[in-house]
């Protein structure tokens, strides 16, 4: 606990959350804190060659990650925003 806040460690980035079917796709569907959930949708960008080769911060969704994006490609800025709906 941090010292005088009264708040307990482990909200944020590190409370477990739920993916959604379509997220869970590519990270699973155990509740996972969000920075892991970023970890294993990286995982699945690199492993499957997705960011474009003359601008690394674009990404071309495949038809696993469009489900999420809903679009064919975005920026790795947009990526969170696009994550967050589907996370519980």
């Amino acid at each position: 606990m941090a010292k005088g806040t009264g708040r307990k460690a482990g909200g944020g980035l590190a409370r477990p959350v739920t993916p959604s079917a379509d997220l869970a796709a590519i990270t699973g569907s155990a509740p996972l804190p969000r920075s892991e959930v970023v970890s294993k949708v990286w995982d699945h960008i690199r492993k499957n060659n997705l960011q474009n080769p003359q601008n690394k911060r674009e990404i071309i969704a495949d038809d696993k990650l469009r489900k999420v994006f809903g679009k064919d490609r975005c920026t790795m800025f947009e990526m969170n925003k696009h994550l967050s709906n589907h996370l519980k």
